[in-house]
């Protein structure tokens, strides 16, 4: 019997998206690509930072979303799926922050976002998103 609640609790705890407690760097990314192409909203809150900011360039034109906007805007579309590929790569990663280069393949045009995610002594979250198009 030991053994048995031994292998549920370790399962448990494999299965929680921190780390000691912490919101990791995977869980972060994995988070945002989920409720960015698939409209899953499931944990994207506690990913953002409280002052996250997305910014979007349009050309010659920048355009700026508080976290409330962003989350706002999503809960709108949830669980719309993008049609669209997507591919991430790591541009910077250190103990204090990561960068992550997240592109959405369209038919015509790709959207590439490039994700902040610092340790903020809370977990991992993302601070800055800016997405282009090309």
């Amino acid at each position: 019997m030991l053994g048995i609640a031994m292998l549920a609790f370790c399962s448990a705890v494999k299965a929680n998206p921190n780390d000691d407690g912490k919101l990791t760097k995977n869980y972060a990314i994995n988070t945002y690509v989920d409720a960015m192409t698939r409209g899953k909203l499931n944990g994207f809150n506690n990913v953002l930072d409280k002052s996250a900011a997305f910014n979007m360039v349009r050309g010659k034109q920048v355009l700026s979303f508080s976290k409330k906007e962003m989350l706002d805007y999503l809960q709108s579309n949830k669980n719309t799926e993008q049609a669209c590929t997507t591919s991430t790569s790591v541009v910077e990663n250190n103990a204090s922050i990561a960068i992550i280069k997240v592109d959405m393949k369209y038919e015509n045009f790709t959207r590439s976002n490039y994700v902040t995610i610092a340790n903020t002594g809370n977990g991992w979250k993302i601070t800055n998103v800016y997405s282009v198009f090309v």
